[in-house]
This record gives C-alpha cells, sequence and structure tokens, in this order.
C-alpha cells in the first residue's frame, strides 16, 4: 500500500509539471542565491541554483555536504527538463514527506524547472515535530526563491547543420534574426554547427534554413 501511495504521488507530481510549461516557453532561474529561516534553536540555510541535468545537481550536493558536514540533514529537491517531467526530492532522514516533498512543492508552485533547493539544516536540540518540519521547510524555500530573480524561457529544438564556410555570414543572419542557441560550433572550410532553435519559430527557421543552397539539416537530442 505505501508503495502504491509513492507511485501515485510521482503520478500527481509528474502530472502537474505537464502543466508546468505552456507549449513554447519555460520558467527557471539563472543564478543562485541562499536564504536562513530559524525556529527554536535549529538553522534552516536554502540554496536555490540552477540544475540542468543530475550530474551537476551531484556536484553541488556534495559541495554543500562538504561545506556543511556538521549539518543534521541535507534535504533537497530539483525538477529538470522542458517538459518537466524529471524530479526527485529527498528527507534525508527528517519524516517522511516533511523536506523534500515540501521543497519541490515550493519549485511546482512556482511553475520551475532546470531548478534545484538544498536546505541544511543545523538541529538547535528541540525537536519541532512533522507540522514544524513541514513548515520550516516550506518556508526556507520559500524565502530562498524569493531573493532570486525567476525568467521566462523558450523552448527550444537541437538540429546540426552542415555548410560550406561561404555562406557563414548568410548562416549566422538568420541564427541572430530567429534568436537560436548555438551550441557548438567548428568553423573550417566546411562548417559543422549546433543550434537550439526556438520552438515557436521551428517552421519557420527550418524553411529558411532549408532555403541556403548546400546546408543540411539534422534534428539532434
Amino acid at each position: 500500500m505505501h508503495a502504491l501511495h509513492l507511485a501515485f504521488e510521482d503520478y500527481l507530481s509528474n502530472d502537474r509539471a505537464m502543466n508546468l510549461m505552456d507549449n513554447d516557453y519555460y520558467y527557471t532561474v539563472e543564478k543562485a542565491a541562499t536564504a536562513e529561516y530559524k525556529d527554536r534553536g535549529s538553522k534552516f540555510i536554502a540554496f536555490v541554483f540552477p540544475a540542468g541535468n543530475p550530474a551537476d545537481f551531484k556536484t553541488k550536493l556534495k559541495e554543500l555536504k562538504d561545506e556543511h558536514s556538521k549539518a543534521a540533514h541535507h534535504c533537497f529537491a530539483y525538477r529538470m527538463g522542458t517538459e518537466g517531467i524529471e524530479f526527485r526530492s529527498s528527507d534525508d532522514g527528517e519524516p517522511s514527506g516533511t523536506a523534500g516533498k515540501q521543497i519541490l512543492g515550493q519549485i511546482d508552485s512556482r511553475k520551475l524547472t532546470n531548478v534545484a533547493i538544498i536546505v541544511v539544516r543545523y538541529f538547535g536540540g528541540t525537536l519541532l515535530g512533522v507540522p514544524g518540519l513541514i513548515n520550516a521547510y516550506r518556508t526556507s524555500a520559500t524565502l530562498a526563491l524569493q531573493t532570486v530573480p525567476i525568467v521566462q524561457k523558450s523552448i527550444e529544438i537541437n538540429y546540426r547543420l552542415e555548410f560550406d564556410y561561404t555562406k557563414i555570414n548568410e548562416v549566422m543572419m538568420n541564427v541572430k534574426k530567429y534568436h537560436c542557441t548555438i551550441l557548438n560550433q567548428t568553423k573550417e572550410l566546411f562548417c559543422v554547427m549546433e543550434l537550439g532553435i526556438p520552438k515557436k519559430n521551428l517552421e519557420l527557421v527550418l524553411l529558411v534554413l532549408k532555403e541556403i543552397k548546400g546546408i543540411e539539416l539534422e534534428k539532434i537530442d
């Protein structure tokens, strides 16, 4: 029954994620910030930061665990991907549902993705109880998110372009015009460029690029 309950909660969290972004944009943060909350001697330090993949998040988590090695708990939550379906939360030894779920709830309430929050707790000697912990982790995450600007970004579809160097000016003109993101490029006699094309402009950009003689296009993950 417990496993079924967790599966249902995961389903609900994914279902909420599908409503986080519209078809063309998503919301995130571009810089890190911290906030502090205290309750009956316990100190909660919340760290919010951009997180594009689990590997980078794990690196940051390890850094904070090393920096705050005497803390009692390092609870966290993150949501990633432009579809918002990759997420994780951890109570790190706190009573189930009192920490990670509360942190994730604050990320979701602002419809954010590619965002992580880690809350470090220093125990103050007084038990806060389940309601106190829920309030503390929720408030810590809220305070951290209030200190950092939320930005809107275009959802992008990635494409690989191959073309003769003589076409570079024509390609770059359209890259800039339609606000594409250059992910990687090699400029030689024969150029290779990986682009993030805004989803809202995808059909138009592909049409324009295909009109450039000799260019090859391939969708990539």
